[in-house]
């Protein structure tokens, strides 16, 4: 009997299982493949918090076809997370080096999806450079999506960060990722061709 699918979907910075992208893919899923079964876990502020529920996620359901969904910081952790997994992922206008990125929103923040008030420190920027998964040592299993509209981040900085990934280029657009329903599709082919590429050889 074949073992139902899983797709992970990692969400972003300040944001959760409750995102426009997150229902989207509850809506659509189970008309392009019933089988599939998503899980949306949500991840949290804290990096390192971030990071074990994801991977107890992944954990749960090893042994499954199974793919990774992340959007711009949940793009990083699907990028980290596929290299110590050895699953395929699909990265949404990635964040790349969020340690970076993310200094510029030190101090006090507000989650608008949880209503979860904290502080963002130093400290968070640390566990996200230890998360870093330093040189991709399978490239092949990333699938860029990338909108060179995206006002949030350089859709080039994904392109230098993972030069031997696929990746699908759309004029325009923004870091939400404008028309996502029609990359769905192509997300899960990619997936299914690469769990067979990297299949044992009888």
């Amino acid at each position: 009997m074949s073992l139902k699918p899983a797709i992970v979907y990692l969400h972003g910075f300040n944001s959760s299982p409750r995102s426009l992208k997150a229902n989207e893919l509850r809506t659509w899923l189970p008309d392009l493949n019933p089988d599939i079964e998503l899980l949306v876990p949500e991840l949290g502020f804290d990096p390192t918090q971030a990071y074990q529920r994801a991977s107890a996620v992944l954990t749960s359901v090893s042994g499954r076809p199974l793919g990774i969904i992340g959007s711009s910081l949940g793009g990083f952790y699907a990028a980290a997370l596929s290299q110590q997994f050895g699953v395929p992922a699909a990265l949404i206008n990635p964040a790349v080096r969020p340690y970076d990125l993310l200094h510029d929103y030190l101090g006090p923040q507000h989650n608008p999806y949880t209503g979860e008030d904290y502080l963002l420190t130093v400290d968070h920027m640390a566990a996200l450079r230890r998360l870093d998964p330093g040189v991709i040592r399978s490239p092949g299993k990333l699938l860029l999506l990338l909108q060179s509209g995206d006002e949030t981040l350089d859709y080039r900085a994904a392109l230098q960060r993972y030069p031997g990934s696929p990746a699908w280029i759309q004029a325009g657009g923004d870091h939400r990722f404008q028309n996502f329903d029609v990359v769905v599709p192509a997300i899960l082919a990619f997936f299914a061709m690469t769990r067979r590429d990297t299949s044992p050889r009888g």
